[in-house]
């Protein structure tokens, strides 16, 4: 099973980890619930349609040309990068569900501390768990990477 090559932007994906975390531990701070549903949104919006992705377009429209980040290219699977972002996405919603709906305090903010500190590993020391997820799932052939694919070129 081979993996196809493409580019990414290694700085987007930093920019999209620190604004996760920025905002889930504002969201937290100002017990901002509203605030973990629109992360959850922009995670999976941008899944689903990379190229809307809202703190990709912050880093592609603002933060590089301002020559505040710097573009780091490199070849590797961007749908590692997609699929755990969008199991992020998922998990966010869970939360607001549990903290907005089932009103449970300790699981809703423990789902998203959860997002953090997982965002927070990627960002430090480069590990992304969905992205081995991801792969480990491939290997064991639960999903194909073509209809994975499918999903997030429509």
């Amino acid at each position: 099973m081979s993996i196809k090559a493409s580019r990414v932007d290694r700085a987007a994906l930093r920019v999209n980890q620190g604004s996760i975390i920025l905002l889930l531990v504002l969201a937290f701070a100002l017990r901002l619930e509203w605030l973990v549903a629109l992360v959850s949104v922009v995670m999976i919006v941008g899944t689903v349609v990379p190229s809307a992705g809202a703190f990709k377009l912050l880093y592609k429209h603002l933060l590089r040309p301002l020559g505040i980040i710097h573009p780091e290219i490199v070849e590797e699977d961007n749908l590692q990068h997609l699929f755990a972002q969008g199991l992020g996405g998922v998990f966010l919603a869970a939360s607001y569900y549990v903290l907005a709906v089932e009103k449970s305090i300790w699981v809703g903010w423990g789902l998203a501390f959860l997002v953090i500190v997982l965002a927070l590993v990627n960002l430090t020391v480069n590990f992304c768990v969905g992205c081995y997820l991801y792969l480990r799932l491939r290997r064991l052939s639960f999903f194909t990477r073509s209809a994975f694919r499918r999903v997030v070129d429509n």
